[in-house]
């Protein structure tokens, strides 16, 4: 089991998809076992939760740093 490979794909489920975004914030765990399969340990969910978040935020602090960075 690749967890890398299994948050990229969720990451780009989630934030390709508006009602899997909306899901994912109030519902990230439910969300994780829609896109990747609910057969995975628990374990496994957690981290790919806890994965897809910290990716989504990354993405949109350089988002904004972008927007930022327009400016000047």
């Amino acid at each position: 089991m690749d967890v890398t490979a299994m948050i990229k794909d969720a990451v780009s489920k989630i934030t390709g998809d508006a009602d899997l975004t909306k899901a994912f914030k109030s519902d990230p765990t439910a969300t994780v076992k829609k896109v990747a399969g609910d057969k995975l340990p628990a374990e496994a969910i957690d981290k790919i939760v806890d994965g897809v978040k910290a990716k989504i935020s990354v993405d949109k602090a350089g988002d904004a740093l972008g927007a930022i960075k327009k400016l000047f």
